[in-house]
């Protein structure tokens, strides 16, 4: 039996694994559809449009929660 090493963090372009749907994100932030839609809409949340699909890049996501973080704390 061999030991396995975790995977290294990739870098390069998204994969469909890294974009989330607004349910995805509405699921994660316990926010309804209209409170993400109003944060994409006031770019305060980053999103990709494809064809009619919006899509938000994990990382987006990860970058939002970490500054509303900063902000609380700063307040």
């Amino acid at each position: 039996m061999t030991a396995q090493t975790p995977a290294a963090p990739r870098q390069g372009p998204s994969t469909p694994e890294d974009l989330l749907t607004v349910p995805q994100v509405m699921d994660r932030l316990q926010l309804g559809r209209s409170a993400v839609y109003d944060l994409l809409r006031t770019r305060q949340l980053a999103s990709i449009t494809l064809g009619r699909a919006r899509r938000i890049p994990a990382h987006a996501l990860t970058d939002f929660i970490r500054a509303r973080l900063e902000q609380e704390a700063a307040a």
